[in-house]
């Protein structure tokens, strides 16, 4: 598993969520866990990604993480339709263990109301939220 970061360049969902924002019209974003979520959970063994064209509601769960200690809700920190999902993770989920801001990113989304990120934290905030 990697080390513990939060980096400053992205975005955070208080449920342990992170979204990079992309350069692009209309704005699109790549969503995954941080590594809070994935330390919490453990060894990822299963990663449920949801199809091309589903529609995420921010606040609400999209897909499900499974590790060798639960089953886990993530949640979109932004709204919009999933244009593109991480194979690679699907296939060999243990990415998201070793590389959760890299490599390991769970879909791409289109995004339906960017002003939405002005309701996450920075990393600041977040790592304020988990005691640090």
């Amino acid at each position: 598993m990697s080390d513990a970061s939060y980096p400053a360049d992205l975005l955070y969902h208080p449920e342990h969520d992170w979204a990079r924002m992309e350069d692009g019209e209309p704005a699109h974003a790549t969503l995954g866990i941080t590594w809070y979520a994935q330390d919490q959970l453990g060894e990822v063994v299963f990663f449920e990604a949801p199809a091309v064209g589903t529609m995420l509601s921010q606040n609400e769960p999209y897909t499900e993480v499974e590790s060798v200690k639960a089953v886990s809700d993530v949640v979109a920190p932004l709204s919009g339709e999933v244009v593109e999902i991480n194979a690679a993770a699907a296939e060999n989920p243990g990415v998201i263990n070793a590389d959760p801001y890299g490599e390991g990113w769970l879909v791409k989304v289109r995004l339906s109301d960017p002003s939405e990120r002005e309701r996450l934290l920075d990393a600041t905030a977040y790592t304020a939220t988990l005691g640090g």
